[in-house]
């Protein structure tokens, strides 16, 4: 288990920065959230949106499994007790390399006086090379034929060609040149 933090640092000004973000995380999208405990979803959504999951180090698989171990079992929010809980859990993956009370200080510098932005609740992810696989300017083969110009979808017109039932091979140029007389 880590370490335990010398409480000064506890009750340092850049914990009770935490303990804001906390706060203000915890009561995102939930008016009626007391701001005192935080839903795994806000959890996920802190973490991303201070750089603590960074896709590589720590991913959201990452966040869930410590949400749920530092969680009081059956419980479906974390106390911000259990949230420094889970932070120890995390800065050590997140800043390797580091003691456990930097990567801690690191991870807690990431956290301190944020608030949950809109960023990205509604616009289309622009995260890690998903636009590549969405512009259909660049499908090649069959799949170009299913989209117009603008991109959107042709639906069954795009797959008609694929219906031909003469029985001959697609690009046949002889079909219908067959000699009867045999």
């Amino acid at each position: 288990s880590a370490p335990s933090l010398p409480t000064s640092f506890l009750h340092s000004s850049k914990m009770s920065g935490v303990e804001n973000a906390f706060h203000k995380f915890a009561v995102y999208g939930d008016t009626s959230a007391s701001g005192n405990d935080m839903t795994g979803k806000n959890f996920s959504k802190m973490c991303k949106e201070c750089g603590v999951m960074d896709g590589k180090a720590v991913t959201s698989t990452d966040i869930d499994i410590v949400f749920n171990k530092v969680k009081t079992k059956g419980a479906r929010t974390i106390s911000f007790a259990e949230f420094q809980q889970a932070m120890k859990e995390l800065c050590c993956k997140r800043f390797k390399g580091k003691t456990p009370e930097e990567a801690l200080q690191a991870v807690y510098s990431l956290i301190e006086g944020k608030e949950p932005g809109s960023m990205g609740t509604t616009k289309a992810t622009k995260v890690g090379g998903v636009e590549r696989l969405t512009d259909t300017s660049k499908y090649t083969g069959s799949h170009k034929e299913r989209f117009d110009e603008s991109g959107k979808g042709k639906g069954l017109a795009g797959r008609q060609d694929l219906a031909d039932n003469s029985g001959y091979v697609g690009a046949y140029k002889g079909a219908g040149t067959y000699d009867k007389t045999h």
